[in-house]
């Protein structure tokens, strides 16, 4: 994947809203939605693709649905010397959806599911040992992940 600037225009945002709606579109569909012919949406997804833009095409799986009814986010605090080890952890986790360094209190905060309280139990003891967590149980998601805008644009 090539870093590299591109400018996105509005027809780029048209691809990007459609393909971000639905990933396994057909071409012809997403050409329509940007206003291009298929020939130039194939070469918009490439350009878009290539520079990175674009980081996969993938499935929205439901957790709960899949056997992870439970969902937690975690942070936690992890010393310099640690957090290469730590990292490496999460890496292997299969309960880690994703992980962000962040500024503040903690130095990083992971989002993780797990088949049971017990097993989120035993995920935060497996990790207790690079740094104090705090840990908030989700509830409910009133607005899950969601695709991006054109900046300025409203929802």
């Amino acid at each position: 994947m090539a870093e590299m600037t591109l400018e996105l225009d509005t027809k780029a945002w048209a691809l990007l809203m459609a393909l971000q709606a639905d990933g396994r579109a057909p071409l012809k569909t997403l050409a329509m939605a940007a206003g291009l012919s298929v020939p130039a949406t194939v070469e918009r997804l490439k350009r878009l693709k290539d520079a990175g833009v674009v980081r996969a095409v993938s499935a929205d799986v439901d957790p709960a649905l899949a056997g992870y009814p439970v969902r937690a986010i975690v942070g936690i605090t992890v010393q310099q010397p640690g957090k290469k080890a730590f990292i490496d952890k999460l890496r292997r986790a299969p309960e880690v959806l994703e992980c962000h360094h962040v500024a503040g209190a903690d130095s990083y905060v992971v989002t993780v599911v797990a088949r049971s309280l017990e097993d989120l139990e035993r995920f935060l003891s497996s990790i207790n040992g690079y740094g104090e967590t705090r840990t908030s149980i989700v509830f409910s998601t009133p607005i899950p992940r969601r695709g991006l805008v054109a900046p300025g644009a409203g929802r």
